[in-house]
């Protein structure tokens, strides 16, 4: 996934063609940029995005081949589909939209918190002030 430049760095010529499910509208040819946890979608002829997908309380799921869809937890009936060049693109896409969300970086920090704690009998994050009762403790480890 290569980078571009201008003001958001430029839509990343990722071969995706997007739709929305339930419009029931036909593909369209998009220019997609993950930026943290954004996907910006762009016109192919356009520089600036017309919209964005914030990649929280969402799935990621592998459809038929070289096809993945985005949908939200919340309103599973928001589904979008993305048609890559090959199984391969489609897999590195799947990956990086999985780990982009402050869900996944929050799990990932729990981890290796856990597991460094484990190994030096100290809590890594004691030395920048944080206390166990971290805000980012999982549900159901809370007190």
């Amino acid at each position: 996934m290569a980078l571009g430049t201008g003001r958001f760095g430029g839509p990343v010529p990722a071969g995706l063609a997007v739709t929305t499910l339930f419009s029931f509208s036909v593909l369209k040819k998009r220019l997609v940029k993950l930026v943290v946890n954004f996907l910006f979608y762009f016109r192919t002829d356009e520089a600036e995005p017309i919209g964005a997908l914030l990649l929280e309380h969402c799935r990621i799921t592998k459809e038929e081949e070289n096809v993945f869809s985005i949908s939200f937890i919340e309103e599973p009936e928001r589904k979008y589909c993305f048609e890559c060049d090959s199984e391969e693109q489609c897999q590195e896409w799947i990956e990086a939209l999985k780990r982009a969300s402050y869900e996944f970086m929050r799990r990932s920090l729990i981890f290796y918190r856990n597991e460094i704690q484990k190994m030096t009998g100290k809590d890594p994050l004691e030395q920048f002030g944080i206390s166990e009762e971290a805000r980012f403790q999982l549900a159901s480890r809370k007190q």
